[in-house]
């Protein structure tokens, strides 16, 4: 019997890609939106009135990244723009009605997606799988 891989980086970014480009792939079929979209969309629903700036710091992005990712949102009528009030360059982000269409239409496909990695893993799997994620996440080696 053979050892089992322990190149962590390397299954990490294996994994990441092929649960990213399989999500991705649903979630178009489903909301017409990819993770990425889907990520922005959930953070401007928990925290309406967010700046890009925050918007590119929950999500781990680089401001240039984020802007484009909002560029895209905004002209798919996804998210409207709107000035700060307070600071005369910024401007905060709300969801509309189509994005909230959209995040609706994803829940069922991201649900479907967790209990096939649930039954992948086991339930006990799954749930320690996701907290060492979240740790590897918050991580600052």
């Amino acid at each position: 019997m053979s050892e089992p891989d322990e190149r962590l980086f390397f299954l990490l970014q294996r994994a990441a890609h092929r649960l990213r480009t399989t999500a991705d792939r649903r979630l178009l079929a489903a909301a017409g939106i990819t993770t990425a979209q889907l990520g922005a969309l959930f953070a401007v629903d928990e925290r309406p009135g967010l700046t890009q700036q925050h918007l590119a710091r929950s999500l781990g992005l680089r401001e240039s990244a984020v802007t484009g990712l909002v560029g895209r949102l905004a002209a798919a009528g996804l998210v409207a723009k709107r000035t700060h009030p307070e600071e005369h360059r910024a401007v905060v982000l709300e969801l509309t009605e189509a994005g909230r269409g959209a995040l609706d239409s994803a829940r069922p496909e991201i649900d479907r997606f967790n209990a096939q990695a649930r039954a992948l893993l086991g339930a006990d799997g799954f749930t320690t799988t996701a907290a060492a994620l979240h740790d590897l996440a918050h991580w600052e080696p």
